[in-house]
């Protein structure tokens, strides 16, 4: 089967095309609906040693997307985390394959319980352009090892890294297929009846992907993002808590929706803030001082949305403070710029920024941080630099969001043995560790019972013996 499929959805045939790629998926999944052990891990084994082969293949395929990428960049979000992915599935998926058992009850007795994981059938996924290879990997890894087939979708923004990730899939052909197309194909793709849909991306086309998948009752998985906070206490290092936002806010330029995307600082320290920011980033990024310089903005578009961004709140009343300012040599470079005396009027206070933006706000009490942050859409991440067990767990317990990393930011998304998912607006389900192997499985539960046992026709002739019997239970 190829594994690409190139389609203009206007066209009928096209339409058709894809309905058959579909059903050639659903076929060879029907085949073989109940993979071994053994199947799921030599799927998974062969995509690791391809992903191995393909790596020098990604890192050059993203820098043509992006004009300039950081190796880096590429290793820390998109290699390194599908590999270790595929281990740690490796290690647990016998655990995870195996039934649980479950306790039976009172009206059960003796018949036994358990929870078989079935595979779903065909799952699709739709990927973004800021970690093509990752967010298209890390939910096909856990849906290949819950048994399923995949459909991957993926942008039209990164065609050299599309192209690298056919020849990583190339060896596992049978169980995923690549497709790439505009905004119509993924619609046309969303629509398709999947056993269930993982979409990664901006809160409104997830919604469109919602009502698409609604059509079939397809059980959907949404990875968006939203505005997420970032919490200065009064008694932390700034060093510390600058460097944890740095790494944030650069890999990747900030286009990553866990990005954090403004800050709370005390009051009395804002100028701290802004000056630690721009000396260590200089320390760190600026050219001369690291090979892997920052990375590029991935379009023109999304260039142009970023300097409108600062152009608006200059305009409004904002103060601009750039570690270094945007000079021609720099092309779709832009190095963070902080930004400071912010109101929400701004448009960078309403909209996901996803790029090198920092909007800084200043607070007195920490009420005031958790008054503002539930009176808004519940962001996908939150970030707490503090050493006060006190404060964070006021925070942890007052707050709704994703995920929360402390004295961290972004990397609580790598964490193999926990769930990674939005809340609200910034999404729903999870993916990652266990919880994505239950995401793409059917938990089917199993009645066994013994059939030399007379219960079903005890039951039947004394119905009213076992009545009361009952109802003497529930009453007692």
């Amino acid at each position: 089967m190829n594994t690409v499929i190139n389609i203009e959805t206007d066209n009928n045939t096209s339409k058709a095309q894809l309905q058959a790629d579909f059903e050639a998926m659903r076929t060879l999944y029907n085949k073989k609906p109940a993979p071994s052990y053994e199947d799921r891990k030599a799927v998974l084994q062969t995509l690791k040693k391809s992903l191995i082969v393909n790596e020098q293949n990604i890192y050059q395929a993203l820098k043509k997307d992006y004009g300039y990428r950081s190796e880096f960049d590429t290793l820390i979000a998109d290699v390194l985390p599908s590999v270790a992915g595929i281990n740690y599935a490796l290690k647990k998926l016998k655990k995870w394959m195996k039934p649980s058992k479950r306790h039976s009850g009172l009206m059960l007795v003796p018949s036994k319980v358990k929870v078989h994981y079935q595979p779903l059938g065909v799952v699709g996924v739709i990927t973004p352009w800021n970690f093509p290879v990752f967010l298209a990997l890390g939910p096909a890894i856990q849906a290949l090892a819950a048994g399923n087939r995949v459909m991957i979708k993926m942008s039209e923004f990164t065609p050299n890294a599309n192209k690298a990730l056919r020849q990583v899939v190339e060896p596992i052909s049978s169980h995923v297929i690549i497709v790439e197309g505009e905004a119509k194909t993924g619609a046309a793709f969303s629509a398709l009846p999947f056993d269930h849909l993982i979409f990664t991306g901006s809160t409104n086309v997830g919604k469109l992907v919602a009502r698409a998948a609604a059509d079939n009752l397809t059980p959907i998985t949404l990875e968006m993002g939203g505005k997420s906070p970032t919490i200065i206490s009064n008694e932390i290092n700034m060093d510390v808590a600058v460097d944890a936002i740095i790494i944030g806010k650069s890999i990747n330029s900030g286009q990553i929706c866990v990005s954090p995307d403004y800050v709370f600082v005390p009051e009395h320290r804002e100028q701290e803030f802004v000056e630690t920011f721009k000396k260590r980033y200089a320390e760190y990024h600026l050219p001369g001082k690291n090979k892997n310089i920052q990375t590029n903005i991935v379009t023109n578009r999304q260039f142009e949305r970023l300097q409108g961004f600062l152009q608006d709140a200059e305009g409004k009343g904002a103060i601009i403070h750039p570690v270094k300012k945007h000079e021609e040599k720099d092309g779709r470079r832009i190095y963070p710029h902080l930004v400071t005396n912010v109101d929400d009027n701004m448009k960078v206070m309403q909209e996901e920024i996803f790029g090198s933006i920092l909007p800084v706000k200043t607070y007195k009490r920490i009420d005031e941080v958790i008054k503002y942050i539930n009176e808004r859409p519940r962001p996908l991440a939150l970030y707490i630099m503090a050493t006060d067990k006190g404060l964070i767990n006021n925070l942890l317990q007052n707050t709704h969001s994703g995920g929360v990393s402390i004295n961290d930011t972004a990397m609580h998304v790598a964490a193999d043995d926990a769930p990674f998912g939005g809340i609200g607006n910034s999404g729903m389900g999870h993916y990652h560790g266990h919880e994505g192997f239950l995401t793409f499985s059917k938990a089917k539960t199993v009645l066994y019972s013994k059939a030399w046992l007379p219960k079903n026709s005890f039951i039947l002739k004394n119905r009213d013996f076992v009545f009361k019997a009952l109802r003497r239970f529930l009453l007692k």
